[in-house]
């Protein structure tokens, strides 16, 4: 790539010619390592024109950094920086220069959040249980790539160049509200639903609408270990409670709370799905107790056992129930698409929440999504995973069995994953260097608990990113490791 004359800038304070502080800039820059070996200068008519200087001023510059070995010419092609020029040198990782206190500066810390470790070469290892990744043997990438050169069009430019202040794609958001929802049992007009970065955004747009330091928060334990970061930014009181096989059970929540945040679905991690009569029981006991119920529905896709249960939300009568969904689990997670959607009242001011943070979502993601979603190709790929995930899972069954691993919970209508429980004394969270060394990539169940010590007996195992081919194998070696 070559550089442009305007990375260069004469000082009026430089003590010396024009033609030493030209090199002076060009020697800077090749040391500090902006400037490549490789790299072709601006023309010396171009520099000086920029500069304004005159141009043999430039040259003689140039000149003297190709004796110094900094730059080579190429006759009429031009200057390159030399291929032997000196190397720049190597940063020191503390540098002394930074005067301020951060520690103090900073007034609330999240560099050392919980959270699980999702490691950015997960498809290099051979035996990759990772949860939520997007398999590239199965995605449309072919039907994506034409349905966004469309949303690139001129029919498209508005909603690729537009700023919509805080409104949505209505293309999106009509799919969302006439073929999404419904299959969940949902009715929802536009009005009713807000696009997200994502769950975890509609997740944290939520909680800071609905909570604060005098309101109480309930929320699963073990949960989503995003969810509870979120929590606790809103300083609110914060109550645990333990699921069962069945999910949250109605019972254990304490009277005085304002808002539950549940995946009654699909608990995460332990995958329970919370029955008919727990809910409606839920339901009459928020109605009882005054609370609002914010419903994280992350992989209700992902059925291919059985039919999902109807969504939480579609039993809702008084509008307590907060629905939140999200695309990363059918279509990729890179895409960062969620949604929100909830009383008219409440979007209205989520959508006024949102606006104050990033206005709204990439035009043109939406609108690519929007044609991918309308056209087929989203129900068609879901189709394709639900029998790659059903294969998978009878693979990943008879492996479990056959090498005598305990299942703490499988998710009873499919989903990507299961829970497990480690052997008596086995600490799964010193297995897992030993377990990455052989390529077996698995998640600890640590960051998924309120008290961390609580998960070490157990871990998570996804199927959805793993070919089955190599299941039985990686299930081997995570045996042998764990009876080691």
């Amino acid at each position: 790539m070559p550089i442009s004359e305007e990375t260069f800038f004469l000082d009026p304070r430089f003590e010396g010619t024009l033609q030493s502080q030209i090199q002076q800039l060009v020697a800077e820059g090749i040391l500090s390592g902006r400037f490549q070996p490789g790299e072709k200068l601006p023309s010396s008519r171009k520099l000086a024109n920029h500069l304004g200087v005159s141009r043999i001023t430039v040259t003689l510059a140039y000149n003297e950094l190709i004796a110094d070995d900094y730059l080579t010419s190429a006759g009429r092609s031009g200057y390159y920086v030399s291929h032997s020029a000196p190397p720049p040198p190597e940063i020191p990782q503390n540098r002394s220069n930074d005067t301020v206190d951060w520690a103090r500066a900073i007034g609330q810390s999240y560099s050392n959040v919980r959270q699980v470790d999702k490691p950015s070469g997960w498809g290099d290892f051979p035996y990759p249980f990772v949860y939520g990744q997007a398999d590239p043997t199965l995605f449309d990438q072919q039907n994506w790539r034409l349905c966004a050169l469309q949303a690139l069009g001129k029919k498209d430019f508005t909603s690729l160049t537009g700023d919509f202040a805080d409104r949505d794609d209505p293309q999106l958001v009509e799919f969302i509200a006439r073929h999404t929802l419904p299959r969940r049992g949902i009715l929802a007009r536009p009005e009713e639903i807000l696009i997200t970065v994502g769950a975890q955004n509609a997740l944290w747009i939520t909680a800071q609408l609905l909570l604060g330091q005098r309101r109480k928060a309930v929320f699963e334990n073990p949960c989503y270990p995003g969810l509870r970061e979120v929590l606790g930014q809103t300083r609110c009181h914060l109550s645990p409670v333990d699921v069962d096989e069945k999910g949250l059970d109605p019972e254990k929540l304490p009277s005085d709370l304002d808002v539950l945040f549940a995946t009654p679905s699909h608990q995460c991690p332990t995958t329970a799905t919370m029955p008919i009569e727990r809910r409606r029981a839920l339901l009459e006991k928020a109605r009882a107790d005054d609370f609002l119920i914010v419903e994280d529905d992350y992989e209700f896709e992902m059925s291919f056992l059985t039919t999902a249960s109807p969504a939480l939300k579609s039993l809702d009568e008084d509008g307590r129930v907060i629905y939140v969904g999200s695309f990363s689990k059918s279509l990729f997670p890179g895409l960062r698409l969620g949604y929100l959607v909830g009383s008219e009242a409440f979007i209205r001011e989520a959508r006024g929440l949102r606006a104050t943070i990033l206005r709204h979502l990439p035009g043109h993601i939406q609108r690519t999504a929007a044609y991918f979603l309308s056209r087929g190709h989203y129900d068609a790929l879901v189709r394709r995973i639900r029998l790659a995930l059903h294969e998978r899972r009878e693979v990943m069954d008879r492996a479990i069995r056959t090498q005598g691993l305990e299942i703490a919970g499988a998710a009873q209508f499919g989903g990507s994953s299961y829970w497990m429980a480690t052997p008596p004394g086995v600490n799964i969270d010193e297995k897992v260097e030993a377990l990455r060394k052989r390529g077996v990539l698995i998640e600890p169940g640590m960051p998924f608990f309120e008290n961390a010590e609580d998960g070490r007996g157990y871990f998570r195992l996804a199927y959805s990113s793993i070919p089955a081919s190599r299941i039985n194998d990686g299930i081997r070696i995570l045996a042998e490791e764990l009876r080691s």
